[in-house]
């Protein structure tokens, strides 16, 4: 009986010293909810000829101590950031200027965090006509090394969206040069990647124009990459 007293309080002490090893809880993504995604966002408040304020706004994320707004100026790529604890936050930004935004949910428990999905609006101004959002150049990652596949090409992939939905053409600019000023062709709006011929351990660059049916054109800015 003594023995199976002392046992019992090694294996309660054992048990108290070991601790909690279960590891921090992992923020979760938020969902956004406004601006809407390829939008037009007209409920902003204005500040002057050139600003107006507008509200944004997320949805509550799991174990989510706090959340860090990113808004970038698609123009300048210019980014704006807001710390809070809120599930919403006012910046003041640029009339008639494509923005984007995402939501990144962190605590003080995990090391980690979780960045949410990336939305393009435009921000109301005196324009009636918007030109489409700048292409999101997906793959190849810009700095990145690639290996190319077994005929020695590269897949370029990209996203495109407009307001207006009424994107006709990408020419898509393609070369070992900064910036690229060899155009690959002009490809209609459905087409969002095309293969390309490429040399070992060489650095490519490679941008994308983007045009709406009322002649409207973005620069999605110059992407960059390596092959090995």
């Amino acid at each position: 009986m003594k023995q199976f007293i002392f046992l019992t309080l090694i294996g309660i002490l054992i048990t108290s010293c070991g601790g909690n090893d279960d590891p921090p809880p992992t923020p979760g993504a938020v969902l956004l909810v406004f601006p809407e995604e390829n939008s037009e966002c007209t409920t902003g408040v204005s500040i002057n000829e050139e600003l107006s304020q507008v509200t944004f706004e997320w949805q509550t994320s799991e174990n989510t101590e706090s959340y860090r707004l990113t808004v970038v100026n698609l123009n300048t790529n210019s980014p704006q950031t807001i710390n809070t604890a809120s599930t919403s936050a006012s910046v003041s930004i640029n009339k008639g200027t494509p923005y984007s935004w995402t939501v990144t949910s962190s605590n003080s428990q995990s090391s980690q965090s979780a960045t949410s999905e990336t939305w393009l609006f435009y921000n109301s101004g005196s324009q009636t006509t918007y030109a489409p959002f700048p292409a999101q150049l997906e793959s190849p990652i810009s700095g990145s090394t690639v290996s190319p596949n077994t005929s020695n090409e590269v897949v370029l992939d990209w996203l495109g969206a407009d307001v207006e939905n009424d994107i006709t053409a990408y020419e898509v600019f393609f070369s070992d040069q900064n910036p690229p000023t060899t155009s690959l062709g002009t490809f209609d709006g459905l087409t969002s990647q095309i293969s390309v011929a490429v040399s070992d351990s060489t650095v490519y660059f490679w941008r994308v124009i983007t045009t709406d049916s009322e002649g409207n054109t973005s620069d999605s800015g110059v992407f960059e990459f390596r092959t090995l």
